[in-house]
């Protein structure tokens, strides 16, 4: 059964109704200002007017395969990878954290002489929030990607936005050769024989037990511990 509220009196006219309609939680909820994260995040990149001088990063591909990069930019691109520098995740990927990416590009440009500038809205699925950059170099394009996160809870959103800008940026490096021997399998099968084990872990608080991969110098992180394989067996 719903009830509904009485009216509520003007201080003026205490046995009046007052005319003005009270905020409902429809109303609230209808509220333009107010949206839900998991609709989306209505961020649409900047529309420029005819009289901008600046370039329009959402569309241009302004100064896209113009030129090649200075040798002393490109060997900094192009170094090879320091294998103490990889990271495995427990499904056996191996990867370069973003932070290391941007380190490269700040001693191949310097802070400030590359950017990710946005190409398009953030578009939030149940599952996953994806965005299209552009990587911009000294005022011209040099390379699109689009990345990718997953998130597990709306209030997770707004952080998953970062991951994917991340992710954008991981694969925009990748055109340009930074760290492409993880994309290389011959190397990644010795990168895993060479850094990495198989160990088996009992998740803290759930007490399931299954195989991860971490690095031979490494443990288990929480929420993971290692068991012994006879423990296993038992």
């Amino acid at each position: 059964m719903r009830f509904q509220a009485e009216p509520i009196s003007t201080a003026r006219n205490p046995g009046k109704p007052s005319s003005a309609p009270s905020a409902t939680n429809s109303e609230t909820s209808n509220d333009p200002e107010l949206h839900s994260l998991t609709d989306g995040l209505r961020d649409p990149p900047p529309v420029l007017s005819p009289d901008e001088k600046q370039v329009n990063w959402a569309h241009s591909f302004h100064g896209l395969s113009k030129e090649a990069f200075p040798k002393e930019a490109a060997d900094v691109l192009l170094e090879k990878l320091d294998r103490e520098e990889v990271e495995i995740k427990p499904d056996g990927i191996i990867y370069l954290p973003e932070i290391k990416y941007r380190r490269i590009l700040n001693r191949a440009f310097g802070p400030g002489g590359w950017g990710l500038a946005p190409r398009s809205e953030t578009i939030v699925t149940g599952k996953i929030v994806t965005r299209e950059y552009g990587l911009v170099v000294n005022g011209r394009l040099v390379s699109v990607a689009r990345g990718e996160q997953a998130y597990f809870e709306p209030d997770g959103i707004p952080t998953a936005t970062e991951g994917c800008k991340s992710n954008a940026l991981m694969r925009c490096c990748k055109d340009l050769g930074v760290a492409s021997e993880l994309w290389d399998p011959r190397y990644v099968q010795k990168w895993l024989k060479d850094m990495s084990k198989e160990v088996w872990v009992e998740h803290v608080v759930n007490k399931k037990r299954r195989k991860i991969w971490i690095r031979k110098d490494d443990t288990a992180r929480y929420p993971f511990k290692e068991v012994t394989a006879s423990t296993v067996r038992s």
